[in-house]
C-alpha cells in the first residue's frame, strides 16, 4: 500500500503536467490577457435575438431599463401651434378673416346759426355753394352765413368756422358789439347751431379778438374742445383785418326738422 500511495503521488502530478502541456500546444487555454487596442467582439446576435431585446422580456437577462437607442422612430405628438396641423378628433376654430375698420360717418354739415341777445338767425350753406353773379373769389353772397370747409363740423373735436358779411340782418351786430368795450358784452352769450342731421348744438362766447390775421383762434383748440368761431368784416371789401369770436360748446340737444333746416336764399352781394 506504502508503495502504491509512492507511485500515484509521483504519476499523477507527471500526467497533469503532461496533459497541460497538450492543451497549450493546441490553442485551447491561454493565461495571456488583451493587450491595449485590442477589443473584445462578441458573436453577432441572430434575427430572433434582437427580437428578443427589444420586445421579450424572457429574453434579458437583466430587471434594469435599457439606455440603448432603439431602432423603431420615435412618433411625437403634433403641435397644433404649428400652422396646418391639427390633433386627431380635435377642430381648431378658422383663422380669423380680417375686416375693415368701418370709417366714421360724415359729421352733418351746420345749416343755421342763432345768437339770441343779438337777434341774429341767418341759414348756413358751404362756401362751395355757387350762386349765380356771386363775384370773383367765390365772395360770400348776402342773407346766409356760410361754413369754411378746412374746418370740422359741429359734433366733432377742433373747431367749426362760420363766417358773414357786416351788413343788416347778417352780422352787423357783432362788429358793434366788438366797438364797444371791445366786445365785453358778447363774453357768456349763447350761439345756437343747428345741423342737417336735426341737432342744436349751443356754445357760449369765451373770447372777442378785433383785427384778427389769421386763423390762429381756429387752430390753436385744447385735445377735444369743440370750438365755433364766428367771423365777420371790420372795414369794406378787401379789408384784411377781420373780428372774430370763439365759443366753446356747452350743450347738444334734439331739434325739429322746421328747426334745423331753414330755407337758405342767398343772394349774389358783390356789386353792392
Amino acid at each position: 500500500m506504502r508503495l502504491l500511495s509512492r507511485l500515484i503521488d509521483r504519476i499523477l502530478p507527471a500526467l497533469l503536467m503532461a496533459c497541460g502541456v497538450t492543451l497549450l500546444a493546441t490553442g485551447l487555454l491561454s493565461y495571456a490577457e488583451p493587450v491595449l487596442g485590442d477589443r473584445l467582439t462578441r458573436p453577432s446576435a441572430t434575427s430572433g435575438e434582437v427580437a428578443d431585446a427589444t420586445g421579450s422580456p424572457a429574453s434579458s437577462a437583466s430587471s434594469g431599463p435599457s439606455t440603448a437607442p432603439s431602432a423603431s422612430p420615435t412618433i411625437l405628438p403634433p403641435d397644433p401651434s404649428v400652422p396646418g396641423v391639427s390633433l386627431p378628433g380635435v377642430s381648431l376654430p378658422p383663422d380669423p378673416v380680417p375686416t375693415r375698420t368701418p370709417a366714421p360717418a360724415p359729421a352733418a354739415v351746420a345749416t343755421r346759426v342763432v345768437i339770441p341777445s343779438e337777434r341774429i338767425d341767418l341759414p348756413v350753406i358751404s362756401r362751395q355753394q355757387s350762386v349765380p353773379d356771386q363775384g370773383p373769389d367765390l365772395y360770400p353772397p348776402c342773407d346766409v352765413a356760410l361754413y369754411h370747409d378746412a374746418f370740422g363740423q359741429p359734433g366733432r373735436a377742433g373747431s367749426t368756422y362760420l363766417y358773414a358779411h357786416a351788413r343788416a340782418g347778417m352780422f352787423l351786430p357783432l362788429l358793434e358789439a366788438s366797438e364797444r368795450q371791445d366786445g365785453a358784452s358778447l363774453l357768456g352769450a349763447l350761439v345756437e347751431v343747428y345741423t342737417a342731421d336735426d341737432r342744436l348744438y349751443v356754445y357760449e362766447i369765451f373770447r372777442v379778438k378785433r383785427h384778427a390775421l389769421d386763423f390762429s383762434l381756429a387752430l390753436d383748440v385744447p385735445p377735444g374742445e369743440q370750438r365755433l368761431v364766428l367771423q365777420t368784416s371790420e372795414g369794406p371789401r378787401g379789408t384784411v383785418p377781420k373780428l372774430q369770436v370763439a365759443a366753446r360748446l356747452v350743450s347738444e340737444l334734439p331739434a325739429t326738422r322746421q328747426e334745423a333746416q331753414p330755407r337758405p336764399r342767398p343772394v349774389a352781394c358783390y356789386g353792392t
